[in-house]
């Protein structure tokens, strides 16, 4: 296969693409920036609760 062969063939391929359209493109962005931040608010939340669980862990077997 050649290179413009190629080339051809996958312009091809990207007119059959059913590309998202301006609104949903802008939708699914602020859906993705929105759940990576609960996620690192979660992950937060956990860190700092096992923080704290660990460090009473520690001061409980050492006293």
């Amino acid at each position: 296969m050649s290179l413009t062969n190629y080339i051809k063939e996958t312009i091809g391929e990207l007119k059959h693409v059913n590309w998202p359209t301006r609104k949903q493109v802008i939708y699914f962005t602020i859906l993705v920036i929105i759940i990576s931040i609960v996620v690192a608010v979660l992950l937060g939340v956990f860190d700092a609760a096992f923080n704290y669980l660990l460090k009473y862990l520690l001061k409980y077997i050492n006293s």
